[in-house]
Formats: structure tokens, sequence, C-alpha cells
């Protein structure tokens, strides 16, 4: 049985696309492409499934129409529209960090390295500007935004889902 936490959402897919059972999927990732990934996992009632991928081709960089084994009309991919796509975790690992998208990390707790404390969750990733942010919900329940710089992230623990962060002194209280 595969977990929520063993997996990454990369996308959505959005309609069928002609008759022959291709599916319109908008990513927010491309790491199917960059890791040697056979398969995507669809969220169906819940339920994480794997879905073997028989080919796919780009519409754009965000949009692509993948073709799915055993599922030939345009029929029987109606139950996918509007499910959320994932890939395994174990899939990251296999491309170099620095093609790692920062969307990665929505879900991982941060911790402050100076004294080990809690700083919060990422929820979301702020990258209307040249330099992104974490959006962080702290313990209390009010967001904090920290710089996504590589110098500031002392460690990453992908099976924990756990970011070690050494801050500037002061940033938490701004």
């Amino acid at each position: 049985m595969i977990r929520q936490e063993d997996v990454y959402q990369i996308g959505r897919i959005t309609k069928a696309h002609g008759l022959n059972g291709e599916v319109n999927f908008n990513f927010t990732d491309d790491i199917f492409d960059r890791a040697d990934v056979d398969y995507l996992i669809c969220e169906i009632d819940g339920i994480l499934v794997p879905f073997f991928i028989e080919e796919y081709r780009f519409r754009s960089d965000t949009t692509a129409l993948v073709k799915f084994e055993d599922l030939d009309s345009a029929d029987a991919v109606q139950f996918l529209i509007g499910t959320d796509v994932f890939i395994e975790n174990k899939y990251v690992s296999e491309v170099d960090d620095d093609e790692v998208s920062l969307n990665y990390f929505i879900g991982f707790k941060m911790i402050d390295g100076d004294d080990n404390s809690e700083i919060g969750t990422i929820t979301a990733i702020d990258d209307n500007t040249e330099n992104w942010l974490f959006i962080v919900e702290r313990p209390d329940g009010t967001e904090v935004m920290i710089p996504a710089h590589e110098e500031f992230i002392a460690s990453i623990d992908q099976e924990s889902k756990v970011m070690t962060m050494d801050l500037p002194l002061g940033l938490l209280d701004l």
C-alpha cells in the first residue's frame, strides 16, 4: 500500500484528450521526466493508486498528454479527471539536488539548528520574486516567511521530512 507520506505531489489531471485514453496532465514539477519513473500515482477516493505510463508527450512547460496502460478510451479515463498526481519520494533522490523543485519541501517540518526548536511546517513556496520564500506555519498558527536560500539550510532529512535551518539571528523576530 502506498502511503501519503511516501509520495510527492507533482500535478493534477484536468481532462481527457482525444478518443484513445490520453489525459491532460498539468504538472508543477517535471521530475517524472528527469527520473526513471514507470508509473504515476493518482489519488482515487482517498487511496493512492499507481497507473503505468504507456507514453507521454509535452504540450507546454506545464502540461503533458499522458496515456496509461489499459485505459484505451475517453470513457475509460473519466474517473481520473480532477485527481491529484504523485510520484514516490524515492524518485526525488534520483535527480540532482539542483533540479529538485522547492515544492517538494511543502509539508516538511522546519527546525532551528541553534537549539533544535521547531520553527513550524512549510505550507507553501512564494516564488513571485527573485528571492524565493518558504511560507512556514508556526506552532502557534501564525505564518512566517523564511528565505529559501541554500546557505540557510543546514541539513535535510528526506525520510523524516525535516529541514534544519541555520538562520541569521533575529530573522524569526521580524
